[in-house]
């Protein structure tokens, strides 16, 4: 790889029920040279959840301190808690010309794609809304109101759509997986020179 070579940004973006840490584990076990930030989150922590693998899970004050700092890259609020991207590491891997990938809302999709012009947006969204509900029931982690809440603001997210750049219907996992490493592929192979956000600043 030339080391003179600016990392891609990809950002997954999805409702609830729809897969999306799946499909990300199985992406990451086989694109090389891809990183994952991770995201920090006030959320409470699930049982089957790891610190500092699924999420950095902070407290209302360190997030907020984050905030004052400047360390977030974006942030938003998701059914009353308060998820951002760290900046830094984010930063550092695509200077370094590795390629990243953001698991984030689409709000905060959004506000990459303003930051990052070049970055690569791609939406994964469930087969049907009664497919949605049954992946979220079997997940066992929310109650009734959590439920009703998470899929009503499906429609919200699925409207989205639009603004991004690719999608991906997961009625399948493994073909689903392999549509997104596809895409990863593909981009890579695009002839382009990808600007960082100082250099599109200069230019306008």
């Amino acid at each position: 790889m030339c080391s003179s070579r600016r990392g891609l940004l990809f950002v997954l973006s999805a409702p609830s029920g729809a897969g999306k840490d799946s499909l990300l584990r199985i992406l990451l076990e086989n694109c090389e040279n891809l990183y994952r930030c991770v995201t920090v989150t006030t959320r409470r922590r699930r049982e089957t959840e790891r610190d500092g693998v699924d999420y950095h899970f902070v407290s209302l004050d360190e997030f907020k301190a984050m905030q004052a700092r400047g360390e977030l890259l974006e942030w938003a609020e998701v059914f009353g808690n308060l998820y951002g991207t760290p900046k830094k590491p984010v930063e550092e891997n695509l200077s370094a010309g590795r390629d990243v990938i953001l698991k984030i809302d689409v709000q905060g999709g959004c506000t990459v794609k303003r930051l990052y012009p070049d970055a690569v947006l791609i939406f994964v969204a469930p087969p049907d809304a009664q497919e949605q509900e049954r992946r979220l029931r079997n997940r066992g982690s929310e109650s009734e109101e959590d439920l009703s809440r998470r899929l009503a603001a499906a429609g919200v997210e699925m409207s989205y759509i639009p603004l991004y750049d690719y999608l991906v219907v997961n009625d399948d996992l493994n073909t689903a997986a392999e549509k997104l490493r596809c895409i990863i592929t593909a981009e890579r192979c695009r002839i382009r020179a990808p600007r960082s956000p100082s250099q599109k600043a200069g230019e306008e």
